[in-house]
């Protein structure tokens, strides 16, 4: 038999995508044309009705006082410092974790403060209190705790010691929806947080948006107002307001209508979706135990001092020997992974000015140089599941070096003789000099 006839072919695997959701829309189709149906016929998609119902959803998932839906979580940190009490252009420093994405600290130089970044605890990746007293220094005011890929900080330790140094506690709970301690939802353990619905979070919308969580009526009031370029008072759904007064320098971030209709239909499945996320969370842990070359699998700490957690598997992130290698490998047969986050914030060339160096926060530079981010989300299959950690135990890589601690060199176009700096200094502080 000819080897190349059509009879012998054997079609290759399916891929695996990193995300999609398109099983997820097609089941919630009808809930979500209803809601469009009724945006239309309201005729506001900005900032109107639908934005307001679902911040009243999203408040009674949550528990949150207060929920302020805004156009991004990006815009959602910046809008929650400027309400809890930054003041632009004063020197006041925020402290943020080194290994997180670049939003969680350009937040803090939009709203007109200063970052200064601490290490990670190596196995939840979020803040390590030890390094937090290690960089405090006398200009520090707040402490953003993120919360990363699928549990909380440790907000017990972090607390108190905000509590101690007289820190306001902003977090960055971007990828947290669902996570609790004792009950508490996150974003509600200091005086705010936020919410990204990046269509890829647990609850995605189709584009960007964003909400702001808090049980402080003042700093509510505030982020209700910057939203909508400072008008204080009820905007939401009423077009007569755009004439109102402006009592503070705002922004123009409201939420879109099409966005919160998408939400409101999602936030009726979270919970089923958050348990998916799980089962195959739980799949992964049981194949790739003890898989060669595999450092670290994803391990849920719980919260410290006998409170009760809730995780929420948003990110399924392992750390392996040879990350890039097995990212080309995995791709070359179909599956698509993420490197979450390939450049610590300490080196990203536009913070330049704070003058780090490689291994100024080793736990940080380690995880950028060894973890990988495999699909998860509920549409995946358990045979997709399957398919990937067979690829990861099958694989050999061609050199027997593992991957090395992060430098400026995996940079390109970078050196440590590398003088590239913003184009302005950051708020509050001299050229060249530490506030």
């Amino acid at each position: 038999m000819d080897p190349l006839s059509c009879s012998d072919r054997r079609e290759p695997p399916p891929g695996v995508p990193f995300f999609t959701q398109a099983e997820t829309f097609a089941g919630l189709r009808e809930v979500i044309d209803g809601h469009l149906a009724e945006l239309l016929a309201q005729g506001k998609f900005s900032h109107g009705a639908k934005v307001g119902e679902f911040e009243h959803a999203l408040a009674a998932y949550t528990g949150a006082r207060h929920v302020i839906g805004v156009n991004s979580g990006t815009d959602a940190l910046v809008l929650l410092l400027r309400a809890a009490g930054l003041r632009p252009g004063e020197g006041e420093e925020v402290v943020v974790p080194a290994f997180s994405f670049v939003a969680s600290a350009s937040s803090v130089v939009l709203a007109g403060g200063r970052p200064v970044f601490a290490d990670i605890d190596p196995v939840s990746y979020a803040m390590d209190p030890a390094s937090v007293e290690r960089v405090l220094t006398p200009s520090c005011r707040f402490l953003m705790p993120v919360h990363l890929f699928c549990q909380l900080a440790d907000m017990a330790r972090l607390g108190e010691l905000a509590r101690l140094n007289d820190l306001v506690v902003v977090e960055d709970s971007a990828e947290a929806i669902g996570m609790r301690r004792d009950g508490v939802h996150a974003g509600l353990l200091g005086a705010g947080g936020m919410l990204s619905f990046f269509p890829t979070k647990t609850l995605g919308a189709i584009g960007d948006a964003g909400a702001v969580l808090t049980d402080d009526d003042e700093i509510a009031r505030t982020v209700d107002a910057l939203r909508h370029h400072g008008r204080f008072g009820r905007t939401l759904g009423d077009f007569r307001t755009i004439n109102t007064s402006s009592g503070v320098p705002g922004y123009n971030s409201k939420m879109d209508d099409i966005q919160a209709s998408v939400l409101l239909a999602k936030l009726t499945r979270l919970d089923a979706d958050i348990a998916r996320r799980a089962e195959l969370a739980a799949a992964y842990t049981e194949r790739l135990d003890g898989a060669p070359g595999v450092l670290r699998l994803p391990k849920p700490v719980g919260a410290r001092g006998g409170a009760k957690a809730d995780p929420v598997f948003y990110v399924y992130l392992i750390e392996v020997e040879h990350r890039d290698e097995l990212a080309a490998h995995l791709a070359a047969h179909g599956v698509e992974t993420e490197t979450y986050y390939p450049t610590p914030l300490h080196l990203q060339p536009c913070f330049a000015e704070l003058g780090h160096r490689p291994g100024d926060f080793p736990h940080a530079e380690a995880a950028c140089a060894r973890a990988l981010a495999l699909p998860l989300y509920p549409d995946l299959t358990f045979d997709a599941v399957d398919r990937v950690c067979d690829l990861i135990r099958t694989f050999r890589p061609s050199t027997s070096r593992p991957a090395t601690p992060y430098s400026d060199t995996s940079r390109p176009g970078m050196s440590h003789s590398d003088t590239s700096r913003p184009a302005t200094p950051y708020p509050g502080t001299r050229e060249g000099a530490r506030a």
